[in-house]
């Protein structure tokens, strides 16, 4: 066994209780660890590790804004068939859809903020999908 037991991606947010929820369900996920006021961490069934460390000075992202870049995002990966419901299900949970002024093509990518405002894609899993980014 190596030395690093793990990598979490931690995004920084004003209520980590909210958008760890939001993930917890979106990603059929559990809390796990040492969960506090700070910091909440959640495993998704796919085994991706997410935590949300408060910051009461957090400001979301302004991107796709061509003035600033989203400098972090996730993939959300989905079949092709599930693409609709996966939107709903993100939509229900309090997710938005971001315009980013490139409705030509085909849907194989649909981009979104949770609800703290992080960008995140939703793609198929063809892989033949246009770059969210």
């Amino acid at each position: 066994m190596g030395l690093v037991k793990a990598a979490v991606i931690v995004l920084d947010c004003s209520e980590p209780e909210k958008l760890s929820e939001f993930y917890k369900e979106l990603l059929d996920g559990e809390l796990r660890g040492e969960t506090d006021a700070h910091r909440i961490e959640v495993v998704g069934a796919t085994g991706i590790h997410l935590a949300f460390r408060r910051d009461i000075n957090a400001t979301p992202p302004s991107w796709p804004r061509p003035d600033d870049s989203q400098q972090i995002h996730l993939d959300i990966i989905v079949a092709q068939e599930d693409m609709d419901e996966a939107e709903r299900r993100i939509i229900g949970l309090g997710g938005r859809p971001l315009d980013t002024k490139d409705d030509t093509g085909p849907h194989e990518v649909r981009l979104y903020s949770d609800p703290a405002g992080h960008p995140f894609a939703l793609r198929c899993s063809s892989g033949r999908g246009p770059k969210a980014h």
